[in-house]
């Protein structure tokens, strides 16, 4: 079944088309990712589907009756409200928690029930995620459109989103996402949106890459045939002046017409890889070492040597002191006890999570100058900062672009570079995937593969981490790290036993929890009886107090009726949330 269609829809923000004359469909079940250049139209692509934003031309079709869900790249979350009443506004507990598929969805992003009183004010960035989340998966919707939905999650809430979409059989699925291990798992096509067109590919992004490859190397052989015979035509053409007048005009014209189409060369984002400073046998040398936030212990009794050229991935749920570690390392915090040593040659570049330290009034080219005006690329080579901007996708406009105005993708790649110009031997990449789309992505794995440095990564993005990390490295928010020769999965299989040891520990960032202890049959049998018991009994107060407030309406000016009545509710309604922490705890 056909749930929408594009008829030749363009859109164009005045910098040239985002969408041209694109013309496609999704029908039930399908799953598709998106992939392209920061910039290049997928946001765009997805609210145009969505209707949220109208094409400039075409038509967008939707099937009668189709429900649609949307997840946005920023979570707007009410301050006032609990979580619950956020996600349930219209239902009762036991109405939403007798519904199996919402308590696993809850389960899943929550770790269990007992979060719903928890005020949405105090809630993090990726626990204001995991809501926003939940309240689209609990929805029943017949397609959803989810525009990042692995910032600030971590590995094991990547992973539950991934097995419960994948669960979700009858729901269609269009997904935005620089998280390639996750397109992988859920996706069986992908749109490239790339010049204002959308190109369709088979499967996840492991077949997109492959059938990429190949479309490329067939046009790399067709536009070795066409420069063939371009370079003759051209011959031909100049071969002498008098001869040209007898030439057939048919063929000077076949041979203007190759010179008029051939193509500008692609502005390619070209990350340069600079010498650093010569590393000596003596990078980071950990001694007993404990960290604390507060009166909690992050880091407990850790002995850990990372050498030259060393390249470890950190890994942790969120608020385990990933990113303190690295501030430790850095020199910006001091360590509760033990001792660290840092080489004497050591020189750090530090991509933090925080775009703010770019002054926004700079432009792109004061940016660069302010690092340094010219670098020295080796053999006598160098480029000025403007080459260099040049060289990394800002031309000669964009250069006099104020940093306010760029993207938080371009930010992140400029202040990415301005670091590399520093020259740094031991680099710190703290969740440096985020804003950056897949193309740079890869071009940022390319750059790493040849920095000779000691290498440092904190990051959710298990694919990243596994192509440009030799070693895993695990904090795991109870005082506990150590190596992980295994790598990620090894990783998940220790959250798991930790979750398992204590289930009433967990918290909205630390992320899904393990399953109880078996129950026997016949306390299955049990506890269900008494919830239906209690469900009758819930049932028949809502209809009572559905008939109190009828009864209030008609004595509205009878204020001694009204009295008794008020009490009446006060009564039936205390019984109603006895009966449902009844239910609940029956439930568990």
């Amino acid at each position: 079944m056909n749930l929408l269609n594009l008829e030749k829809v363009s859109k164009d923000y005045g910098k040239g088309a985002v969408l041209n004359a694109i013309q496609l469909g999704i029908s039930a079940g399908e799953r598709i990712g998106v992939v392209g250049r920061n910039g290049g139209g997928k946001s765009t692509l997805l609210r145009v589907m969505a209707e949220i934003e109208p094409p400039d031309s075409g038509r967008v079709t939707h099937e009668n009756s189709l429900r649609l869900g949307f997840l946005h790249q920023i979570d707007r979350v009410p301050a006032h409200l609990s979580l619950g009443e956020f996600l349930f506004p219209e239902m009762r507990d036991h109405e939403w928690a007798s519904d199996g598929r919402i308590r696993d969805i809850l389960i899943g992003l929550f770790g269990d029930l007992n979060e719903m009183d928890r005020p949405l004010d105090a809630l993090s960035g990726g626990e204001r995620r995991r809501v926003s989340l939940a309240q689209l998966l609990v929805a029943d919707n017949d397609i959803i459109f989810l525009d990042e939905p692995t910032n600030h999650l971590d590995v094991e809430g990547v992973a539950w989103l991934a097995n419960h979409l994948r669960s979700r059989t009858s729901m269609a699925l269009v997904v935005v996402t620089h998280d390639r291990w996750f397109l992988d798992e859920v996706c069986d096509q992908t749109w490239e949106v790339i010049n204002g067109d959308i190109e369709v590919y088979d499967g996840g992004y492991s077949s997109y890459v492959l059938a990429k490859a190949e479309r490329t190397r067939q046009a790399s052989v067709e536009e070795a045939r066409r420069q063939n015979l371009i370079r003759k035509e051209l011959a031909w053409l100049r071969r002498g002046a008098p001869a040209r007048t007898t030439k057939p005009k048919f063929r000077i014209d076949a041979a203007n017409q190759l010179i008029a189409n051939e193509p500008m060369p692609r502005k390619s984002d070209e990350l340069l890889s600079f010498a650093g400073a010569r590393l000596g046998k003596r990078v980071f040398e950990l001694h007993d070492i404990e960290l604390r936030f507060g009166e909690r212990v992050l880091i407990d009794r850790l002995t850990l040597n990372i050498g030259p050229g060393d390249r470890m991935g950190i890994m942790g749920p969120n608020g385990a002191g990933k990113t303190t570690l690295l501030k430790m390392l850095n020199g910006t915090i001091k360590v509760s006890a033990g001792h660290v040593q840092v080489g004497s040659t050591v020189k750090i570049g530090y991509l933090s999570q925080q775009l703010d330290e770019l002054n926004p009034e700079w432009r792109v080219l004061e940016a660069v100058e302010d690092v340094a005006r010219h670098v020295d690329l080796g053999k006598g080579r160098e480029l000025s900062a403007s080459q260099l901007c040049e060289r990394l996708g800002f031309g000669s406009d964009a250069q006099w672009t104020p940093v306010r105005d760029l993207s938080g993708g371009e930010r992140r790649r400029l202040q990415l570079t301005r670091i590399l110009m520093a020259g740094p031997n031991v680099l710190f990449l703290d969740e440096p995937t985020n804003d950056f789309d897949v193309e740079t992505l890869s071009s940022l794995e390319d750059l790493l593969d040849g920095f000779v440095g000691t290498l440092l990564v904190v990051s959710h993005d298990r694919y990243f981490l596994e192509r440009v990390c030799d070693t895993m490295f695990g904090i795991f928010g109870d005082g506990t790290s150590h190596d992980l020769p295994r790598g990620i999965d090894q990783y998940l299989e220790i959250r798991k036993e930790i979750e398992a040891k204590s289930p009433n520990t967990s918290s909205l960032s630390m992320g899904p929890l393990g399953s109880a202890a078996p129950k026997s049959a016949a306390e299955e049998r049990l506890a269900k009886k008494e919830r239906e018991k209690v469900e009758r009994q819930l049932a028949k107060l809502d209809k009572d107090l559905k008939q109190v407030h009828l009864d209030m309406a008609a004595a509205s000016t009878d204020y001694p009726r009204l009295a008794a009545l008020t009490e009446e509710l006060r009564i039936k309604e205390k019984s109603v949330n006895e009966l449902e922490e009844l239910w609940l705890t029956l439930a568990d």
